[in-house]
């Protein structure tokens, strides 16, 4: 992973929240909030927030006395969520990284991170870092998306962006957010840094968005494909997702678009 596949900053994080997460984010926050429930938390860290879609989600079920901090390695995603928070008391806002958690051991009863995971650069330390906040018994729950194969409007993006850049076409999607889809190495890294108990679900779903412009919004313009597609042509950013789009419409029409999208569901306990 490069350094710019981390960078969410200027108007990518509410591109973000308002193409993306409804786009493919959305479904998979529902699910991972209904898993988390099903331990009764009482005490909740939250990895790369992000946005804060599974954040809006999960703090208004817990009980009165729950206590849930929401943390970002980014502060622009995170000023982000914390806008689009209601007000709740519970709720703590902290800049982290997730290979250096500033909270004391056994700390928390659940440990939630949603397609957070693949950014980490060295994900076992991560995981070491969330099995250490955890009490005995407490779970790590997260996702991470599947290949870019299994994810087709990303696969559609990526390659219509390689067809405008032939020479050094943008990878960002397939490098890190669908990078990370091995279940066995999955599996490894959790072992590796301590968990005994693992068990990963895959689960298939529908991407859907109201153009194939819109998509193409999303993902040229609400994720670090953004900084590929500048980097290679400064003013270019405008063109490109038109081809992104144009791409779609061709594939998809020029209606509501939808596409299968794919994920990996994991549950540690520590």
């Amino acid at each position: 992973m490069l350094e710019t596949d981390k960078v969410f900053s200027g108007s990518i994080p509410e591109n973000y929240d308002s193409h993306m997460v409804p786009m493919i984010f959305e479904p998979y926050a529902t699910d991972l909030v209904r898993r988390a429930m099903l331990f009764s938390p009482r005490a909740v860290l939250e990895v790369a927030a992000g946005t804060g879609v599974v954040t809006r989600a999960l703090a208004p079920k817990l009980p009165p006395d729950a206590t849930y901090v929401a943390t970002d390695l980014n502060p622009a995603m995170l000023d982000y969520a914390r806008s689009r928070q209601p007000a709740d008391g519970r709720i703590q806002w902290r800049q982290a990284d997730a290979m250096a958690l500033p909270f004391e051991d056994a700390a928390f009863d659940l440990v939630c991170c949603q397609f957070g995971a693949m950014f980490f650069p060295d994900r076992p330390a991560a995981y070491r870092e969330a099995r250490r906040v955890l009490r005995p018994g407490g779970h790590f729950l997260f996702n991470v998306w599947d290949s870019l194969e299994e994810n087709i409007f990303a696969g559609d993006v990526t390659k219509a962006l390689a067809g405008l850049f032939p020479d050094d076409p943008p990878r960002f999607m397939a490098r890190t957010p669908h990078g990370y889809y091995d279940k066995e190495l999955i599996r490894s890294d959790l072992e590796r840094a301590g968990f005994s108990h693992v068990e990963i679900e895959t689960k298939a779903d529908q991407s859907r968005a109201p153009s194939a412009h819109n998509a193409a919004v999303a993902y040229c313009q609400g994720t670090p494909v953004r900084g590929e597609i500048e980097a290679r042509a400064p003013e270019g950013l405008t063109a490109a997702t038109d081809v992104a789009a144009s791409a779609l419409e061709a594939k998809y029409g020029s209606g509501e678009i939808a596409a299968k999208i794919q994920a990996h569901i994991i549950v540690a306990v520590a």
